[in-house]
């Protein structure tokens, strides 16, 4: 879909983007094309979208793939979906809220900015046995998914991520290549699934989320209200891990090992 096409949809069918909803329709063949391509699909695929729009990456995958679900909180967006899409799962809802959808091999998603952490959060905590993640988000995020410990953006995104899989920065996207456009720069990164995903998991996403509860608070406090002091201190000694660390200075694998230590 390119620019002029956007914007006769939009006045045909009456539909204004919902600033609520973080709405920037991509409208760049190009850049559409290079989304599609980076998601690597196999035609057995089942393949999940959030929050499709207009559909600029939901018709090229759709020609690929028998199997797309896609996620829209807009009712009129989903409908609009619903009636021009044939063989595309259209769900209505807020993907943070939605149960159930079932497993799939990919995910992609125009991530909006106001909601990515959390929205990428469940996908790991959910979703984690997706083989490929292909996402559009705000340039300046970056920071928050590609950092190490001991620095002010480290925190349970980039634990997940890195624990998730190979991470790769693809392309920026400029703010000309949506309508309407967005004040910042975008940009194009990708996930591919390694083994150590296996422990990503809706307790496991928790249990991190609760290592950084009060971020300048020493680990050991924060975790004070899910397990017991002896288990806390018999696995500190046992890892290595000293009394006064806090979340922020452990490598993402250390957590790993002190989940699975405290669950033991």
């Amino acid at each position: 879909m390119n620019r002029e096409i956007i914007k006769e949809l939009m006045s045909s069918e009456g539909i204004l983007p919902q600033s609520k909803f973080g709405q920037n329709f991509l409208c760049d063949e190009e850049i559409i094309n290079s989304i599609v391509s980076l998601c690597d699909l196999k035609s057995e695929d089942h393949v999940l979208e959030i929050g499709p729009g207009l559909g600029s990456i939901t018709y090229p995958i759709s020609q690929l793939t028998d199997n797309l679900t896609c996620v829209e909180i807009d009712r009129g967006l989903a409908a609009y979906l619903t009636e021009n899409l044939d063989g595309v799962r259209i769900v209505c809802a807020d993907f943070l809220d939605v149960e159930d959808l079932g497993t799939f091999d990919v995910a992609v998603s125009n991530i909006p900015y106001y909601v990515m952490t959390d929205i990428m959060k469940k996908l790991f905590s959910d979703f984690s046995i997706v083989r490929k993640m292909v996402f559009m988000v705000e340039d300046e995020a970056i920071a928050r998914i590609d950092c190490g410990p001991k620095t002010k953006q480290y925190g349970p995104l980039a634990i997940l991520c890195s624990l998730y899989g190979t991470y790769k920065y693809e392309f920026k996207v400029p703010h000309t290549a949506f309508v309407p456009q967005p004040r910042t720069t975008s940009a194009v990164i990708s996930f591919t699934r390694t083994d150590s995903a296996d422990i990503l998991s809706p307790d496991f996403v928790k249990f991190v989320n609760s290592c950084f509860a009060m971020r300048r608070k020493l680990l050991k406090k924060n975790l004070s209200n899910i397990t017991s002091s002896e288990k806390l201190i018999s696995a500190f000694e046992k890892l290595g891990i000293a009394e006064t660390a806090r979340a922020e200075e452990l490598m993402p694998e250390t957590f790993v090992q002190l989940y699975k230590t405290l669950n033991a």
